[in-house]
């Protein structure tokens, strides 16, 4: 059954007519009001990017009407948020839901290599982390070598679970292109992009258009810091992903054909802000630095992503500690929104066999080294019409290194 919540919609302007009539219309949602976000000025202006479309008015309000604004939004008597570089960010707590303050939470941003959380989201459940897959040219051929890379051959042969620690790990965009493929069956790489659109969907993160499996810039390409919220939420739900994405170094084996591989975990939170549970960065020259990472402490466990920060004066790494800070020290159950469960599965998805390929049993192991009803904040709008005929009565009621 579905569950509304309303938020900013009252009903008034209650008029009798002469007939006996009862007409009840709608007073009209009142606009969130419109408070800039603390900014710092970065020292370099960042290079001219293209406008991001603009956001479905219907779709603003979700999580709650607070969250309708491309500007500030804070509890009331909240402590004042930190100025960042970064042009849209989000703090929620990924225990209760509740969302504890953002800037511009819905706006489109392109979303660099934290994209990859939503490939881990789509395919992690559908593949057997223990086959065996071969890396072909196709995996390879559009790939930037100043990329960020974990360093797969043609023609080597990787579990999956080597791949999924290359992916977060090093950000691997080889990895993600072979995720991808093996993930998408007979469509290949374009299914497994296929497979991130409709789990954003089903997330019900309407902002986000996947059309690379890497984060790599693509055309359409969006998200939103509200959606990345709902992402986060869902892949450190797994056990399987909260262990890779706390793995400091891997060791892949060598193979026929394949060198061994020592994969070290990119420079996030991991190890340098308490509590840290994990986190993906992501840079290009059109996103500008990106970053989603999950810390815990006395019981809370709070998200926080952000979007088109600079380098300087802190970068995004910086300017996430000092949003998790501020969000730390917010008292329990202040917050502007909450956000959304995700729609119901519709089938289950099997694991995707990998035809041709082996299961690694004794040929590959990795070597880990180890340090988690619809909502809808929207504007109701509900006319009803009763007619005065006696016993007669109808109603009606009606979602770079490039990395």
């Amino acid at each position: 059954m579905t569950d509304f919540r309303v938020t900013a919609v009252t009903l008034s302007a209650l008029l009798v007519l002469p007939a006996g009539a009862l007409v009840v219309t709608p007073t009209p949602a009142v606009a969130t009001p419109y408070v800039p976000c603390p900014a710092v000025k970065p020292s370099v202006p960042p290079p001219a990017t293209p406008s991001p479309p603009p956001v479905d008015p219907a779709q603003r309000a979700v999580g709650g009407q607070a969250l309708a604004t491309p500007g500030l939004a804070v509890p009331p008597d909240a402590p004042k948020a930190p100025a960042v570089t970064a042009t849209a960010w989000l703090v929620a707590d990924l225990n209760s839901g509740e969302v504890l303050g953002g800037c511009g939470p819905h706006e489109h941003r392109t979303p660099a290599s934290v994209q990859k959380l939503l490939l881990a989201a789509s395919l992690m459940s559908r593949l057997d982390p223990a086959d065996v897959v071969q890396v072909t040219r196709a995996d390879l051929h559009d790939l930037d070598p100043a990329s960020s890379l974990m360093g797969v051959v043609e023609g080597g042969r990787y579990s999956i679970e080597s791949l999924w620690l290359g992916l977060l790990l090093k950000s691997g965009n080889d990895a993600a292109n072979v995720l991808a493929r093996v993930g998408g069956g007979a469509a290949g790489r374009q299914g497994g992009v296929d497979a991130m659109n409709d789990e954003a969907q089903r997330l019900r993160a309407n902002q986000t258009h996947a059309a690379t499996p890497s984060g790599l810039d693509g055309p359409g390409q969006y998200t939103s810091a509200y959606d990345l919220a709902l992402i986060a939420r869902s892949v450190f739900a797994r056990e399987d992903f909260r262990r890779y994405i706390a793995t400091e170094v891997a060791q892949i084996p060598a193979r026929p054909g394949n060198p061994a591989i020592e994969i070290t975990h990119d420079r996030t939170l991991l190890g340098h802000y308490p509590g840290t549970l994990g986190g993906k960065t992501g840079f290009t020259d059109l996103a500008r630095q990106t970053y989603v990472g999950v810390a815990e402490r006395n019981g809370r466990r709070l998200a926080v992503t952000l979007l088109g920060a600079e380098t300087a004066p802190l970068g995004s790494l910086g300017e996430a500690s000092a949003l998790l800070d501020w969000g730390f020290a917010l008292p329990a159950g202040a917050s502007v929104g909450h956000l959304v469960a995700p729609e119901e599965k519709k089938h289950d998805r099997p694991v995707v066999p990998v035809k041709g390929e082996q299961h690694g049993g004794a040929g590959e192991s990795s070597s880990l080294s180890l340090p988690a009803g619809l909502g809808l904040g929207a504007a109701l709008v509900l006319t009803v019409l009763i007619l005065a005929a006696p016993r007669r009565r109808n109603g009606a009621r009606g979602e770079g290194g490039q990395r």
